[in-house]
């Protein structure tokens, strides 16, 4: 039985956040990929475009998400439905940190606004 702990998980520092990957390729999911994302208060993240589905759902904090221009203060509890090609911004404005836990299909892809294209590692 696959079980990845979290002595034993991949991290990844990008932006001023932490993503912290449970399930990749590396831990035998197949098609499904799922980290932690841990914000430090005060970090503005950078706007980027996601290649597909993303699911959001908070699990501490306050942290603040834009998708399409549209913003939303987030607590505890929620959670934000990201469709493929939306514009995904998630800022901690604070005062703690805040926490994510974050789902997608393999092989997803961000676009920067300088066009630059990110595979991120844990989602790859």
């Amino acid at each position: 039985m696959p079980v990845v702990r979290p002595d034993s998980a991949t991290v990844f520092d990008l932006h001023g956040a932490r993503f912290t990957s449970y399930a990749s390729a590396a831990t035998g999911a197949d098609r499904l990929r799922a980290w932690r994302l841990d914000v430090p208060a005060g970090t503005a993240g950078v706007e980027h475009t996601v290649s597909g589905e993303e699911v959001l759902h908070v699990l501490a904090g306050t942290p603040v998400v834009t998708l399409d221009g549209e913003t939303a203060a987030l607590t505890a509890g929620d959670t934000v439905v990201v469709p493929a090609g939306a514009r995904l911004q998630v800022d901690n404005p604070g005062p703690g940190a805040a926490a994510a836990w974050v789902t997608t299909t393999a092989g997803l892809k961000a676009t920067l606004p300088d066009g630059s294209v990110v595979s991120p590692p844990w989602a790859v």
